[in-house]
């Protein structure tokens, strides 16, 4: 754009130097034949000063003609140079425009960069809000979850403490009162013992003349043969304890059915040695059954043997 305007501007200047040149060099020819072809004549001084001041007048004429040329040429160069200057003027308010936009764009960028890292930071700065926030919120559920495990530890704690406590409790208890049934059955069981001592003791005295009525009443064969035969049996099935001693002598309780079965057997009177009494018990208890005991009639039965007192001695057991 500038160069066109520059070439605007010397072409606009072209043709009126071209007719200023041409107008002066046709002027100084006139001028020169004028003085070529001006007669000769003596000096005059009013000729010379009419010549003078014609040749003044001509000079002022080829100076207003000049001032003229001039003029008109400044006339049209104003054109040129004021379009020159808005042109200039004009470049020059673009450059303006461009460095301004420039700026402002600068501006903008920087505007924006800084936007752009303020928002950066604002969302560093919430998440790491955030995480914090969760990490606050982790740490807080795990201190309740340890509470919670604690507290359930004590609870647990003390519920078997107690259930140890109560365990105890009952197992003394349980202790106690086996203590008690024992010393209650012990105390039964010796009242037992002392109700059939008391009872062995009172038929002790009449045993020999009951056995002697009831041989005579029954016959010495049944009786004895049947007393045999439980001697027998008891000396088969008994085994001799190593503190029998001959001298000693028990006497057990037989308890029978009608069909002869033995339902129990029980010492009446002690040998004072445990060992021996228990033997002749067992051995009473091995027997089991003895079928002949169905020989006797029922009412002799339930007299004689229903209820069977005999005297053991190691002797009496022995093969």
């Amino acid at each position: 754009m500038h160069g066109q305007a520059e070439r605007s501007s010397s072409e606009s200047y072209f043709w009126p130097v071209i007719w200023a040149v041409a107008f002066h060099v046709l002027m100084f020819a006139m001028l020169f034949v004028s003085f070529a072809m001006t007669p000769e004549l003596p000096p005059s001084r009013p000729i010379v000063q009419a010549t003078l001041y014609q040749l003044k007048s001509q000079s002022q004429a080829t100076v207003q003609t000049n001032q003229k040329i001039a003029g008109e040429a400044k006339k049209t160069k104003a054109p040129t140079h004021e379009t020159e200057q808005l042109e200039q003027k004009k470049n020059e308010q673009e450059k303006l425009e461009v460095a301004k936009a420039a700026e402002q764009k600068k501006a903008n960028e920087v505007k924006k960069a800084a936007e752009a890292k303020k928002a950066d930071e604002a969302k560093k700065s919430a998440e790491q809000k955030k995480l914090a926030d969760v990490a606050l919120k982790k740490k807080a559920e795990e201190e309740k979850k340890k509470a919670a495990a604690e507290e359930q530890k004590k609870k647990k704690a003390a519920e078997d403490a107690k259930k140890k406590k109560a365990a105890e409790e009952a197992k003394k208890k349980a202790t106690a009162d086996a203590k008690k049934k024992a010393t209650a059955e012990a105390a039964k069981r010796k009242a037992a013992e002392d109700k059939k001592a008391q009872a062995l003791a009172e038929l002790l005295s009449d045993t020999t003349d009951y056995q002697q009525a009831v041989a005579d009443t029954q016959g010495d064969q049944v009786a004895g043969s049947l007393d045999d035969l439980i001697v027998k049996l008891v000396s088969d099935n008994w085994t001799r304890p190593p503190s029998a001693r001959n001298g000693m002598s028990v006497e057990v309780l037989i308890e029978m059915l009608p069909d002869g079965t033995i339902t129990n057997a029980s010492v009446a009177r002690s040998s004072g040695d445990s060992a021996f009494d228990g033997s002749a018990v067992s051995a009473v208890r091995k027997v089991g059954r003895i079928p002949e005991m169905q020989q006797l009639d029922r009412a002799t039965f339930d007299q004689l043997y229903r209820q069977r007192r005999a005297v053991f001695k190691p002797e009496d057991l022995s093969l």
